[in-house]
């Protein structure tokens, strides 16, 4: 039996995090931006990292997918590595910016960083995506 993927954009999660892409007009490269929200705090009151490292996600997977050129694709992520650099409290505004570093037909290697909207810089990621096509 086969079954037909059907693509949500923007997914759930995204949706449930108050992510929003604002700019993938450039091939291998988007920009994302998110709300810091109360909700994801932690015990100390700053957002909580694995919030951090779900945006960076979001963000590299989707540099990933326009770095596919016009191919459908999904991408997977193989592996990620997530460094936070400093403490991010609740309200603030942030921008995730992804790029992939190096790619070709099956893989694509990606780098993301994090900043406050006064370009304090509060995490980088990379990770690894593997494509599949799709119908």
């Amino acid at each position: 039996m086969s079954r037909t993927l059907r693509l949500q954009i923007p997914p759930n999660c995204d949706l449930t995090l108050g992510m929003r892409c604002t700019d993938k007009s450039v091939d291998g490269t988007s920009v994302w931006q998110m709300v810091a929200a109360e909700e994801f705090a932690n015990t100390a009151g700053i957002l909580q990292g694995g919030f951090l490292s779900a945006f960076a996600d979001s963000a590299m997977g989707a540099a990933a997918v326009t770095f596919a050129r016009g191919r459908k694709v999904t991408v997977a992520n193989a592996e990620m590595k997530m460094s936070f650099l400093g403490a991010v409290t609740i309200g603030t505004l942030l921008t995730c910016t992804a790029s992939v570093v190096s790619g070709g037909s099956r893989v694509a290697f990606v780098e993301a960083s994090i900043a406050t909207s006064d370009g304090r810089l509060v995490g980088r990621a990379s990770s690894t995506y593997l494509y599949r096509e799709r119908q």
